[in-house]
């Protein structure tokens, strides 16, 4: 029994010892591999810190040369936006010192000229007063005023004057007489010759756009009726072909051709295209179209200085405008149209009156 009470008590201490064995073993164990993690830490932390290190100073490198570079782009900026205002200082100063230059030279040009202009104005007044003495002595002699002697001497021309105009008149009425025949034949020979095939179809012919092919189909509306609404309404031969985009006028008179396309472009840009519509539109377009006429008529006669002229020759000058002759409007030779239209309304006794300043123009 104690045997066995003994053996017990000894295999427990030898557990309790080996336990306090092991327990000291797995401290210093522990203990051990606590300061390999902490080296082997302090190794990473080391390296992890190099890395950092290299990476900042790399970025900071990177962030150096960049900002080096953005320096010298503005250096180079700076420099040449100071290149370029040096530039235009010197340019201001020369073109200052030019204005200078010029400024001396006007002053001296004006002082030259009122220089002369005292030396005219003394002159002047010493020739009046030489006139003035000529005059005198010639009173005397003739025994005349020069007003007696300029008003002798003006009715004396007036008298040349229409005895040599009739004379002249006489002949050149005698010789017309003569070569009216001959030259009647020459101008319709003439005229007939100029208005060739080419000529007819460029001058009679009128070219209307439109913006699609649709529209052809509202101007000749059902079966017909509103295309022969505006041809009658017109006097316009209106064609729509092939043609794309185009409609073709002809007529010999220009002025209906520009009433028609007139009356055309109103009625395509409203959209309503009907014969009563179109006869609204013709109507008041040709009164339009008249009145134009008449004023540029009478702003041709008031240009070139003619009044009291018939309102039938107004009515002709102004229509030179929708005229042409060889591809030139006539209205660029209004002046020549208007003086002969004057002439020829004095001629038939309309009698027009001219202003002295018209007739020395013309």
């Amino acid at each position: 029994m104690e045997i066995t009470t003994s053996i017990i008590i000894i295999a427990i201490a030898s557990v309790v010892a080996g336990g306090l064995l092991t327990m000291v073993f797995l401290r210093k164990g522990i203990a051990k591999k606590g300061e390999l993690l902490l080296n082997e830490a302090k190794k990473q932390a080391e390296v992890i810190k190099k890395d950092k290190i290299l990476q900042a100073k790399e970025k900071f490198l990177q962030l150096k040369t960049d900002h080096e570079k953005y320096i010298n782009e503005k250096n180079i900026i700076i420099s040449r936006n100071e290149n370029r205002i040096k530039q235009k200082e010197s340019s201001l100063s020369g073109k200052y010192e030019e204005y200078q230059r010029k400024q001396k030279e006007l002053l001296t040009i004006r002082n030259n000229l009122t220089n002369q202009l005292e030396i005219i104005n003394k002159k002047q007044i010493e020739l009046e007063k030489t006139i003035s003495k000529q005059v005198e002595k010639l009173e005397v002699v003739s025994g005349i005023s020069a007003e007696e002697a300029k008003s002798q001497l003006i009715e004396t021309l007036k008298d040349e004057a229409k005895s040599e105009a009739m004379v002249y008149i006489k002949d050149s009425i005698d010789e017309a007489r003569i070569t009216a025949n001959r030259e009647a034949k020459k101008i319709v020979i003439e005229t007939i010759q100029r208005s060739a095939a080419e000529h007819a179809i460029e001058n009679t012919v009128s070219v209307f756009n439109i913006d699609n092919d649709e529209i052809k189909g509202r101007i000749i509306g059902r079966e017909g009726r509103n295309i022969r609404a505006l041809e009658s309404l017109t006097g316009i031969e209106i064609i729509i072909d092939d043609s794309p985009e185009a409609i073709i006028l002809s007529g010999f008179d220009p002025v209906r051709r520009e009433i028609a396309r007139l009356s055309l472009h109103k009625l395509v840009t409203d959209g309503r295209i009907h014969p009563a519509r179109i006869e609204e539109v013709v109507n008041k377009t040709r009164k339009q179209i008249e009145q134009e006429i008449i004023e540029i008529g009478k702003r041709t006669t008031i240009d070139l200085g003619i009044h009291g002229m018939h309102h039938e020759l107004i009515r002709l000058v102004g229509k030179m405008k929708y005229r042409s002759s060889y591809g030139q409007n006539l209205l660029q030779h209004s002046k020549e149209v208007a003086n002969l239209c004057a002439t020829m309304a004095a001629e038939i006794g309309l009698n027009p009156k001219k202003s002295k300043k018209s007739r020395t123009s013309t």
